[in-house]
C-alpha cells in the first residue's frame, strides 16, 4: 500500500515540474514579444517628429485704391470668390475724364507751337538767299511766298486743333454741369441742399454753354482762314511754276540755324511732357475701375458705394486658396536630423483628413526673433527656455482640389526626418 502511494506521488511531482516550465516559456516569450513591439515602437518614433503648434497659413493680398476717389460701385462681397480681372470697385470717372480731355487739349497746342517753329526753318533759309544773284530773285520770292503762305495755313490749321480740343473740353464741362443740375433740381427738390447752391450749378451750366457757343465759334472762324491760306498757297505755287530757273534755297546763317533748331528742340521737349500728361490721365482713369489681382476668395471688405476713398487705402483683401500650406512651429531640439525635401503628413481637424506633403523651408530664426518685442536676455535672471523654429510644409498636388483648407485652421504635422 505504502509502495503505491509513494508512486502516485512521483508522477504528480513530475507533471508540476513539466506544467512550470510551460509557463515559464510563454512568458518569456510574451516578454520578448513585449521587447521587440516595444523597440520598433521607439524606433519608429524616432523617425517622425511632430507638434501640434501648426497652422494653415496662405497669401492675403490686400486690395487698395490706386487715386482717391468717389465709389459709385461695389461688385465684390465677403466669402466670395472672384477671378483674376474680375471688377471689384468702381470710382466716379468724370473728374478724370475732364482731366484726361484737357491733357490732350495741351498736347494739341504744343504739337501746333512745334509745327509752327519747323515753318520757321525754310523761312531762314529763304531770308538768308538775299545774297543771291538779281537773275534769281525772282525765284526766290515765289519760294518765299510760298513758305509764308503754307506758314500761314500750318497756324491756322494748328490753331483749329487747339479750338477743337477746347471745344471738346467745353462740351465735358457742360455736360458735366448738365448733371450736376440735374442732381441738384432733385436735391433741392428734397430740401437736403440750398436754392442757392442748385442756382450756383444752374449758373454754372449756363457759362458752360456759352463757353461751348464761343469755342464753336472760334472753330468755325478758323476753318474760313484755312479755307483762306489754301487759296493763297494755291497762288503763290503758281508763281514758282511760272519762274524760268530752279534756284537752290540758299541755307541760313549758322546762328539762325542754331537758334531756330534750339526752338525746335524746346518745342519738342515741351510735346514729350504733354504726351507723358496724357499717359498719366490715362493711367489715372484705369485706375477708377478696381480689378481683383488673382484668383481668391474676398474678405474683410471695408468699402460701399457712397464713400470717398484716399490712395493707398485698403478696401478688402483676397485669400489665395490655391496657394496654402503650413506652418509648424517645432522646438530648437527637434531639428537636428530634419532637412528640406523630407516628406511629411499632417491631420486637420476642421476637415478630419490627413494630407501630404514636404519641408518646403525652415526659418532662419526663431519666432520669438520675429515678435514685435523680442526678448532681452541680457539680464541677471536668465531662464533657459526652448525655442521654436517655424518650419513650413507645402502640400502636396491635388491634395487640396476642393478648397477645404483655409489659412488659419489648426494642424498636426509629422516629419519623417529618415
Amino acid at each position: 500500500m505504502a509502495e503505491a502511494v509513494d508512486k502516485e506521488t512521483s508522477e504528480v511531482t513530475k507533471g508540476g515540474g513539466r506544467g512550470s516550465a510551460i509557463k515559464w516559456i510563454i512568458a518569456l516569450i510574451v516578454l520578448a514579444g513585449i521587447g521587440v513591439g516595444s523597440y520598433l515602437i521607439w524606433q519608429r518614433l524616432s523617425e517622425v517628429e511632430s507638434t501640434d503648434d501648426a497652422q494653415i497659413d496662405g497669401t492675403i493680398v490686400p486690395v487698395s485704391a490706386r487715386i482717391s476717389g468717389h465709389v459709385v460701385a461695389v461688385m465684390a462681397e465677403d466669402e466670395k470668390p472672384v477671378k483674376a480681372g474680375d471688377v471689384l470697385v468702381q470710382l466716379d470717372p468724370k473728374d478724370l475724364q475732364v482731366a484726361l480731355a484737357q491733357a490732350e487739349a495741351d498736347l494739341a497746342d504744343a504739337q501746333a507751337t512745334l509745327n509752327s517753329v519747323r515753318n520757321e526753318v525754310p523761312a531762314v533759309s529763304v531770308s538768308s538767299s538775299s545774297t543771291l544773284s538779281g537773275a534769281k530773285s525772282g525765284r526766290e520770292d515765289a519760294a518765299v511766298s510760298v513758305s509764308s503762305a503754307e506758314q500761314q495755313m500750318g497756324v491756322w490749321r494748328a490753331r483749329l486743333n487747339v479750338a477743337q480740343a477746347n471745344l471738346r473740353v467745353a462740351q465735358t464741362n457742360r455736360d458735366k454741369a448738365a448733371q450736376d443740375v440735374e442732381r441738384y433740381r432733385n436735391l433741392v427738390s428734397k430740401d437736403e441742399i440750398s436754392r442757392e447752391t442748385y442756382d450756383q450749378s444752374v449758373a454754372a451750366e449756363k457759362a458752360a454753354a456759352a463757353t461751348v457757343e464761343a469755342q464753336q465759334a472760334t472753330v468755325a472762324e478758323a476753318q474760313q482762314n484755312i479755307a483762306v491760306a489754301e487759296k493763297a498757297v494755291d497762288q503763290a505755287r503758281a508763281h514758282l511754276q511760272q519762274a524760268d530757273a530752279q534756284v537752290e534755297a540758299a541755307g541760313a546763317g549758322p546762328s539762325q540755324i542754331k537758334s531756330t533748331q534750339a526752338r525746335v528742340e524746346a518745342a519738342q521737349a515741351r510735346v514729350e511732357q504733354k504726351q507723358e500728361a496724357v499717359e498719366q490721365a490715362k493711367l489715372n482713369l484705369s485706375y477708377a475701375t478696381i480689378v481683383a489681382p488673382l484668383d481668391g476668395m474676398v474678405g474683410r471688405k471695408a468699402v460701399d458705394p457712397g464713400q470717398n476713398v484716399a490712395a493707398g487705402q485698403q478696401l478688402m483683401v483676397i485669400v489665395a486658396l490655391d496657394d496654402i500650406w503650413v506652418t509648424a512651429n517645432f522646438k530648437e531640439t527637434q531639428l537636428k536630423d530634419m532637412r528640406i525635401g523630407q516628406t511629411a503628413t499632417f491631420a486637420v481637424d476642421a476637415t478630419g483628413r490627413t494630407y501630404t506633403g514636404r519641408v518646403a523651408r525652415i526659418a532662419g530664426a526663431s519666432g520669438a526673433k520675429f515678435s514685435l518685442l523680442p526678448p532681452e536676455n541680457a539680464t541677471g535672471n536668465y531662464v533657459r527656455v526652448v525655442q521654436r523654429i517655424p518650419v513650413r510644409i507645402s502640400i502636396d498636388p491635388g491634395q487640396n482640389d476642393d478648397h477645404a483648407l483655409r489659412p488659419g485652421m489648426s494642424a498636426t504635422p509629422k516629419v519623417n526626418i529618415h
